[in-house]
């Protein structure tokens, strides 16, 4: 791939990147085109996907309860988080040139921390509500009300600020000098920051901190709640009571697998660890998959999604029949 290495600016003695090269997978030319027909496929289905679970959960009165408003809330998050990547990582597979400017490569940078902290701290929200509702059956309508659901969905997006504002704002100020070639489809902290010519050991400590607040906090949180979770379910007396407890946490607990096993596989392997190709698939995983995959598992494991969808597909077609017969 022919491209300029690096635009600088030279002033007094000192250079500064103005824009860098996302490499993504220019390394094999031949997988461009059909690359680009995958991940199109799958953002088209993520984001259609999520939008569906938004308007059932939405419309369908039988899905009005906590656990289907911090769904919302989760489908809106993926769509964003993918917002954020996937359109400029498709149009850098049609084309030579894969930069991207200063300033978009720490927009990015910001919005992917935002979104990616707001997520973790949901799912928690979500374990929160599962263990009140199995746990202590008899509050939930009390302690699940509208405010308690608006309060944690709230808490949850406004995570994401504080950390995407001290990351973005730190690793930005660091002098970049060049190379500008940033071996990833994003602009990821680890691979930028390889780029700054200056110590970033203080930095690096500030990450990890970063890192188990609001990556390893939240997820020893959904830990203990699932712990407390499983014990009540084993206590409970019939076979169908413990088979009804545990489905309507099942999703919840296969999507918090996926993006957790494929998120701390990442950020708490040592740099030495994965070689750069291994850490972008283990990033498309969280990143790109994840996202798609969170409304199927939602649909197919989830009894009244089913029938929401359903009801609402239903709803469709007989609006469109009452339009096309004339009454």
């Amino acid at each position: 791939m022919k491209q300029t290495e690096k635009k600088l600016i030279t002033s007094e003695n000192q250079t500064s990147v103005t824009e860098f090269i996302l490499i993504g997978f220019s390394n094999h030319p031949e997988l461009q085109i059909p690359l680009f027909i995958i991940f199109l496929t799958v953002y088209t289905i993520t984001v259609s996907g999520n939008v569906l679970i938004i308007i059932v959960t939405t419309m369908d009165p039988a899905l009005q309860s906590p656990m289907y408003y911090f769904l919302r809330n989760l489908s809106s998050l993926e769509i964003c988080f993918n917002l954020v990547i996937v359109p400029k990582m498709l149009s850098n597979f049609l084309k030579e040139n894969t930069t991207i400017s200063y300033a978009g490569c720490a927009t990015q940078m910001y919005f992917f921390f935002f979104f990616g902290a707001a997520e973790c701290c949901l799912l928690a929200a979500m374990a929160y509500d599962r263990y009140i509702a199995i746990c202590n059956p008899l509050r939930y309508p009390d302690i699940m009300n509208k405010t308690a659901c608006f309060q944690l969905a709230g808490a949850s997006w406004f995570s994401g600020f504080p950390v995407s504002t001290v990351q973005t704002t730190w690793i930005f100020s660091l002098p970049f000098c060049g190379p500008n070639r940033v071996n990833h489809f994003f602009c990821d902290s680890p691979p930028v920051l390889e780029l700054a010519c200056a110590d970033t050991y203080m930095f690096e400590i500030e990450a990890l901190t970063a890192t188990v607040l609001f990556i390893m906090f939240p997820f020893l949180l959904i830990l203990l709640t699932y712990v407390r979770i499983i014990t009540t379910i084993l206590r409970m007396p019939s076979a169908e009571g413990r088979h009804k407890a545990f489905s309507t946490c099942s999703s919840h607990l296969v999507v918090v697998t996926l993006f957790y096993g494929t998120a701390t596989s990442t950020y708490f392997r040592p740099k030495s660890g994965y070689s750069p190709d291994t850490k972008k698939i283990l990033s498309l995983s969280y990143t790109v998959i994840t996202p798609m995959l969170n409304p199927i598992i939602y649909s197919l494991r989830n009894k009244e999604v089913k029938g929401a969808l359903k009801r609402t597909l239903g709803r469709s077609i007989f609006l469109q029949k009452a339009n096309i017969i004339p009454g």
